[in-house]
């Protein structure tokens, strides 16, 4: 019976384990895209207007920050759920 129950706790923790890095790389895909589709829409954008490309430029590295920073944030918190119980 013991034995039954440390085994099942052993799947469980490797079972969350596997979740949190299925989740870190969700998160880390997901600014990958976003970003990719933010210089996807800033290049159209200078395309159409160039005389706008320094505002546009200015604007996607902001926002391109902001993008990068929650993926980090959620990549960070991922990793950290394999190691705190």
């Amino acid at each position: 019976m013991l034995l039954l129950t440390v085994m099942q706790a052993a799947a469980g923790a490797a079972l969350g384990k596997l979740g949190a890095t299925i989740g870190a790389a969700i998160a880390a895909i997901g600014a990958g895209l976003g970003l990719g589709m933010i210089g996807k829409a800033a290049m159209e954008s200078i395309a159409r207007q160039p005389e706008a490309a320094g505002d546009i430029k200015s604007s996607m590295i902001v926002i391109g920050a902001l993008v990068e920073g929650v993926g980090l944030f959620a990549v960070i918190t991922c990793l950290l759920s394999l190691f705190v119980k």
